[in-house]
C-alpha cells in the first residue's frame, strides 16, 4: 500500500507550514534537479499537470520537442528539517512523462523501473539494494569556496578528536533519521577526511532515490559545518578512493532466492548465475557504475578499490564479494561501483547483467580466496581474471559493444550518455595537466 495519499500530503503541508515544493528528479548524468513551485501549485502538481523544459536538461530531448511532464511519486514526499525558518520546504521525487501520457525513454528512473518489468516476468518480485556511499569532508575557504585542506587526519573506525568530522557526521545522520531514514552505522573511512554511512536496504527504486537525497542532505549539512562534502571518487593522489559498495539480492514472494540451505556456500543456483552474469558484464557496465574520468584514478591495486573481475565469499579484493550473513540477508556486494555513479542506470546495468546470468543459466567461475593484489599477471592469467576498464575511453568502447548493456540503458540514455562521455574523455586528453609539465618542461 501507499504511504501517503493526495490528501495526506497537502494536509501535511498546511500542518508543518510547507511554502514550497521541490519537484526533484535526475537527468542521465546523475545530477538531481528540481522545478520549484509554491504551495498554492501543490494541487496541480499533484494531479501530474506539472509541465518544464526538458530542452534544458541534459540528454532529456531538442528544443522542438521539450515539454515534459513531472508525475510525484506520492510515497517519496518528505520534509526537509532544515528549512524551518521562514516556512519549511518539501520534495517530491518526480518520474518523466511524455505529453501523450507515456514514461519518458530517457528518463533513469523510468528506464530502471522497465528493467525490473523484466525481472518480474522471470517470477521474481523484488530487486532489493544496500548502498554504501562513501564521501571526503574538505574545509571552505573565507568566499564558502572548497579547498583540498582535509578536516582531520583520522583513519577506519578512528574516534575524536582524531576525527573532527565526527560531528558533522553525527548531525548527517540525524537530519536522514528525521527524514525516515534507518539509518544502521555511520563511521570514519581509511583515507583522513574520508566517511561513511551505511543506511538500510530498500527495494531498487527506493534505494536509489534514498542515495540521491543522501547526497543532498550530507552536502546541504556539511556545508552548515563549514566544510564541503564531495562524492569524487578519488579527490586526492596516494590514499584511497570512496566507492559505494552495492549489496544485491533477489527476493520471490518475500524469500531470498539467493539463499538455499543445502547449496554449497549456502547459495542458491540463482545466486551463482547472478554472479556468472555480472561477471560476464563487468568490463561492459564500468562506464556506468564508474562513469568519470575521474573514476578510473581509484580502480588501482593498493587502495582496496577492486580493478579484477572475481568474487570471493572470503577476501575483499575480488570485484564481487559475498558477505557472511545468510538467511534473508544473504547477498552479493559489487565493489567497484563509485559514488559519481547515477545510481538508477548502475541498478539498470547490474540488474540486466544478472538476469541474463539466470536466463541463460550461466556458470560462475570458481571462487579466487587469494589477495589478488599480490599475484602477479601470469597467476591472474591462470586463474581466469581479467582486469576492469583503465580508462573511461576504453569502458565506453566495452559498453558499446555489449548488446545486454546496450538494451539495459535502451537507445535514448545510451545515445546521450555516450556523446556526453565522450566529451568528458576528449577534454581531458587534449587538456595539459600539471604533472606533465613537472616531469616534461625543464627536461626537454
Amino acid at each position: 500500500m501507499s504511504k501517503y495519499s493526495r490528501e495526506d500530503i497537502i494536509r501535511i503541508a498546511e500542518e508543518e507550514n510547507v511554502k514550497f515544493i521541490r519537484l526533484q528528479f535526475t537527468d542521465i548524468l546523475g545530477t538531481i534537479k528540481n522545478v520549484e513551485i509554491p504551495l498554492s501549485q501543490l494541487g496541480k502538481a499533484l494531479d501530474n499537470k506539472m509541465m518544464f523544459d526538458g530542452s534544458s536538461i541534459e540528454g532529456f530531448v531538442r528544443i522542438e520537442e521539450s515539454d515534459m511532464y513531472l508525475y510525484p511519486d506520492l510515497d517519496t514526499w518528505v520534509v526537509f528539517p532544515w528549512t524551518a525558518e521562514k516556512g519549511k520546504v518539501a520534495r517530491l521525487i518526480c518520474d518523466i512523462y511524455n505529453p501523450d501520457g507515456t514514461p519518458f525513454e530517457g528518463d533513469p528512473r523510468n528506464n530502471l523501473k522497465r528493467v525490473l518489468k523484466e525481472m518480474e516476468e522471470l517470477g521474481f518480485t523484488d530487486f532489493n539494494l544496500g548502498p554504501e556511499p562513501e564521501f571526503f569532508l574538505f574545509k571552505l575557504d573565507q568566499n564558502g569556496e572548497p579547498t583540498l585542506e582535509l578536516n582531520d587526519n583520522g583513519g577506519y573506525f578512528d574516534l575524536a578528536p582524531t576525527d573532527l568530522g565526527e560531528n558533522c557526521r553525527r548531525d548527517i545522520v540525524l537530519e536522514l533519521e528525521e527524514m525516515g531514514f534507518e539509518v544502521e552505522a555511520s563511521h570514519h573511512e581509511v583515507a583522513p577526511g574520508q566517511h561513511e554511512i551505511d543506511f538500510k536496504y530498500a527495494d531498487a527504486i527506493k534505494a536509489c532515490d534514498d542515495i540521491q537525497t543522501f547526497k543532498l542532505v550530507v552536502k546541504t549539512i556539511a556545508r552548515k559545518h563549514g566544510l564541503h562534502a564531495t562524492f569524487m571518487p578519488k579527490p586526492l593522489f596516494g590514499v584511497a578512493g570512496s566507492g559505494m559498495h552495492c549489496n544485491l539480492s533477489l527476493f520471490k514472494n518475500g524469500k531470498n532466492a539467493f539463499f538455499d540451505t543445502k547449496g554449497e556456500l549456502q547459495l542458491s543456483e540463482v545466486a551463482y548465475q547472478f554472479i556468472a552474469g555480472v561477471i560476464k558484464h563487468a568490463t561492459n557496465f564500468t562506464a556506468v557504475t564508474n562513469p568519470t574520468v575521474n573514476s578510473y584514478k581509484r580502480l588501482v591495486p593498493g587502495y582496496e578499490a577492486p580493478c579484477y573481475v572475481a568474487w570471493s565469499a572470503q577476501n575483499r579484493s575480488p570485484l564481487i564479494r559475498i558477505p557472511a550473513s545468510r538467511g534473508l540477508s544473504t547477498r552479493i556486494e559489487v565493489r567497484s561501483v563509485d559514488p559519481s555513479a547515477n545510481p538508477y542506470l548502475a541498478m539498470a546495468v547490474l540488474l540486466k547483467s544478472g538476469l541474463d546470468g539466470i536466463k541463460n543459466n550461466l556458470k560462475a567461475p570458481a571462487p579466487v580466496d587469494r589477495n589478488i593484489y599480490v599475484m602477479n599477471k601470469q597467476e591472474r592469467e591462470e586463474a581466469g581474471i581479467i582486469d576492469l576498464p583503465a580508462t573511461l575511453f576504453h569502458a565506453l568502447g566495452n559498453l558499446k559493444s555489449d548488446e545486454v548493456m546496450v538494451n539495459a540503458l535502451g537507445d535514448h540514455i545510451l545515445e546521450h550518455f555516450l556523446e556526453a562521455k565522450e566529451i568528458e574523455w576528449d577534454m581531458f586528453r587534449t587538456q595539459v595537466h600539471p604533472w606533465e609539465r613537472e616531469q616534461y618542461l625543464s627536461i626537454y
